[in-house]
């Protein structure tokens, strides 16, 4: 049933005066980790943007090296790529809802990141995801941090209006109240 279902793509984004899109990986999964990076590579070709790629060890870390690169001020959208496949323990969970919150998190800071960290029940399920000819995940995601920016940009607050939240007055909270940008 759900095969019959018809699926929407929007065109890709033009990015004016280019971007710099930064792949984040975990290769766990070496041949998974390599469809979705060669799917989100096509999709950065596409559009006409540098794409630059970084490996790390696993899913729990790619929202802390994306937040790292974010500081940098080297690139302009993130693309968070690798496979979580559900084993025999708990910890299957842990990593799925962490990462993505993680991600989400950023993303509600306002940077511009495309999730595809797959979270499948078996590996048949990941391949079938992350190959390019297939359903493509990688370049969806590609997709999704390109159509971001392209809000980001789009939404930017204009400085002669005195609107828009100020980018370094935005933290998050996670308990607490804020006493200066630095304490919780």
């Amino acid at each position: 049933m759900a095969a019959s279902v018809e699926h929407h793509e929007l065109p890709l984004p033009v990015i004016a005066g280019g971007a710099r899109l930064l792949i984040v990986v975990s290769p766990y999964y070496k041949a998974i980790a390599a469809d979705l990076v060669a799917g989100a590579r096509a999709v950065g070709d596409a559009a006409g943007v540098e794409v630059e790629q970084i490996e790390v060890p696993g899913a729990l870390e790619i929202p802390p090296a994306i937040a790292l690169a974010a500081r940098s001020g080297r690139y302009d959208a993130y693309v968070a790529l690798g496979c979580i496949i559900r084993g025999e323990t708990t910890h299957y969970d842990t990593v799925c809802n962490d990462s993505s919150r993680g991600l989400m998190l950023l993303g509600l800071q306002g940077l511009p990141v495309g999730n595809g960290i797959l979270t499948v029940e078996n590996p048949q399920q990941a391949q079938v995801r992350a190959d390019p000819a297939g359903q493509n995940k990688g370049g969806g995601a590609a997709a999704a941090a390109l159509h971001l920016l392209a809000l980001r940009r789009r939404f930017a607050p204009d400085p002669s209006s005195g609107g828009g939240i100020p980018q370094e007055t935005d933290p998050i909270r996670l308990a607490g109240a804020l006493e200066g940008l630095n304490r919780a």
